[in-house]
């Protein structure tokens, strides 16, 4: 199960995959599974639209990252008939011609702007492949800041590849082909490099798709309605970063397969207890309006492991100390009053005290 891989972070050591279903309305871990690391995990989508179907999960759908876009993926998830919303990857062919037919039509128009993610939105019914027997619903968006952002990159990109060019005058050289892409290469008889100069038409028209994205929805829904969605998975994403960074999920540390599987089965039920606090927390923070510090689960691990039971001269168990106003607000997060603690600890004493006649 432990593989030589694809990792997103590459340090050269062997990984095990995982995946994991997420229900978004009620904000819990479904099901995970573990596979080899050496599968990609765009192929491994298949397998588990198929356990899902197995588990006997109804009325569910897929919000997938740009990686899992497929067409083997997406005829999966329509023989199962499981709605999808997938992130196209970046300047794919058919969506580059999409975003060339609307260009002008939505980018500043007020009744586009999608206020809570600062960006305008189109959304045009289209085939996805020719072969498909209905129409997909492209979610066009526009951001100022992210065509900025990207302009500023492209820039130094195309800055930092002349001065390259620019220092290999009167070399033989071999050159990769993203200086061909950008750049009129010229060169000598005998194969020596002579100058290079842009490719402006070429440049011209990748800088007036900067700032563009798309969602690709199986079912009808607005623009907006479908970044909404689309940006709920934020809240699985945090899930597996609690799991690497909270959890020991990013380091095993075992050796043998038993050893892994057991590992992943107990830091599953971990991890549902840990994003039940962080959900609770979560609402009672919205609650407050205010932004609290401790209002996130290690602060508040922490807090509560303050507080203490110290066994009294009679024998009794007592609270060392009363619960501070942090710790009253942290409790409250989980439905416990501070003052159904004592009451909770005089019973505690009770049963320990019948126990030890």
């Amino acid at each position: 199960m432990v593989e030589f891989g694809h990792p997103k972070v590459d340090r050269g050591l062997p990984v095990v995959n995982i995946a994991m279903a997420y229900d978004t309305n009620n904000e819990i871990p479904l099901f995970y599974e573990e596979y080899p690391g050496s599968i990609v995990d765009v192929s491994q989508l298949r397998y588990m639209v198929e356990k899902a179907s197995g588990y006997g999960y109804r009325n569910i759908g897929f919000i997938l990252d740009r990686g899992y876009f497929s067409r083997t993926n997406i005829h999966d998830m329509d023989k199962a008939e499981y709605p999808f919303i997938i992130m196209v990857k970046g300047q794919k062919k058919l969506v580059r011609e999409i975003i060339i037919d609307c260009k002008g039509s939505f980018e500043s128009d007020r009744k586009s702007l999608i206020r809570p993610y600062r960006c305008y939105g189109k959304t045009v019914a289209r085939k996805l492949y020719p072969s498909d027997s209905k129409d997909r619903y492209f979610h066009l968006y526009y951001s100022h800041e992210k065509a900025a952002a990207e302009m500023a990159v492209f820039e130094d990109q195309i800055e930092e590849m002349q001065k390259y060019l620019d220092s290999l005058s009167g070399e033989k050289v071999t050159l990769a082909e993203k200086y061909s892409k950008y750049f009129h290469i010229e060169y000598h008889k005998d194969g020596t490099f002579v100058c290079a100069s842009e490719k402006t038409s070429v440049i011209e028209k990748e800088i007036s798709l900067f700032g563009y994205y798309c969602i690709i929805s199986s079912d009808p829904m607005t623009a907006e309605e479908a970044l909404t969605i689309y940006k709920s998975r934020d809240a699985s994403e945090k899930l597996f970063r609690g799991d690497k960074s909270y959890l020991g999920g990013a380091a095993l540390r075992v050796h043998s397969s038993k050893s892994v599987r057991t590992k992943l089965f107990v830091e599953f039920i971990a991890l549902i207890i840990r994003n039940r606090m962080h959900t609770k927390l979560k609402k009672e923070q919205k609650n407050l309006k205010k932004r609290l510090n401790y209002m996130n689960v290690p602060a508040a691990v922490r807090e509560l492991e303050k507080i203490e039971l110290m066994r009294c001269s009679q024998g009794n168990y007592i609270l060392d100390h009363a619960p501070t106003k942090t710790q009253k607000t942290i409790l409250k997060s989980f439905d416990i009053d501070a003052n159904v603690m004592k009451r909770r600890n005089r019973s505690l004493c009770e049963m320990l005290e019948h126990v030890s006649k």
